[in-house]
């Protein structure tokens, strides 16, 4: 997912609208809070275009068995860590200087829930890469059409939530939460498969049971994208919204 798709989309205060605030010194205090929250709107974006890129790797990796690739994800789980920490702290900063009320209350307490739910989908990313290691070179595992579908509509389901929580945008999170069904399917499937596998073929089960617990990580990376549906809602409309049933 590239940064600049959004570029375009994103409905952040304009310069112009900045520079006249600039000139009105009874408006300063709003200047800066309209500052801080361009700055984490835009290390929101940047940490789930790398966590939306984790799981494009790791789906390339699946498909290739690519074990280095999947290596690499791996190592990146620290980077994605460090972005929650560092959105979160200032996060927290913004709040306690700034003071902000109402919509734009609601929307620092949107981040958090973003931040600790794109760490979380990343670990389930992780989970998936380390799959593909352990799992090289197994040949009952090779066909992986589930999974891959599966990690597709999670890619899919980022960049769309992502895109909801920019335009504020509470519609647009909601039918991006409607894809978790599809993901459910997936994982329905794969597990009816994997456990009929399982019973004609009794020396393949420890691997079996890889897969299945590898599918269940899938299907909560949904769960966590339907969450942060849930919050975009909350932001925008200032509800609570039970998505995820």
């Amino acid at each position: 997912m590239d940064e600049s798709f959004f570029k375009s989309k994103v409905s952040f205060p304009k310069t112009e609208v900045l520079e006249k605030l600039k000139k009105r010194g009874d408006m300063n205090t709003r200047l800066i809070f309209l500052e801080e929250l361009n700055r984490l709107r835009h290390d929101v974006l940047t940490m789930a275009t790398r966590v939306e890129e984790d799981l494009g790797k790791t789906l390339t990796a699946l498909r290739n068995n690519d074990i280095e690739l999947a290596k690499e994800v791996v190592a990146d789980d620290a980077v994605v860590n460090a972005m929650q920490l560092k959105i979160e702290d200032e996060t927290a900063i913004v709040i306690a200087t700034q003071q902000p009320v109402a919509r734009d209350l609601r929307e620092m307490v949107t981040i958090f829930k973003l931040t600790s739910n794109l760490e979380r989908i990343d670990d389930h990313v992780v989970h998936l890469a380390k799959t593909v290691i352990n799992l090289s070179g197994e040949p009952p595992f090779r066909s992986t059409e589930h999974m891959e579908k599966m990690a597709e509509i999670g890619r899919e389901m980022i960049r769309d939530a992502i895109s909801a929580y920019l335009h504020q945008d509470a519609e647009g999170a909601r039918k991006t939460a409607l894809m978790d069904d599809k993901i459910d399917e997936e994982h329905k499937a794969l597990t009816e498969k994997i456990l009929s596998l399982m019973m004609e073929h009794p020396e393949y089960i420890q691997n079996a049971a890889r897969v299945l617990k590898t599918s269940g990580h899938l299907e909560r990376l949904g769960d966590h994208i339907t969450n942060i549906c849930e919050s975009i809602i909350y932001m925008a409309e200032g509800r609570h919204e039970e998505l995820n049933q």
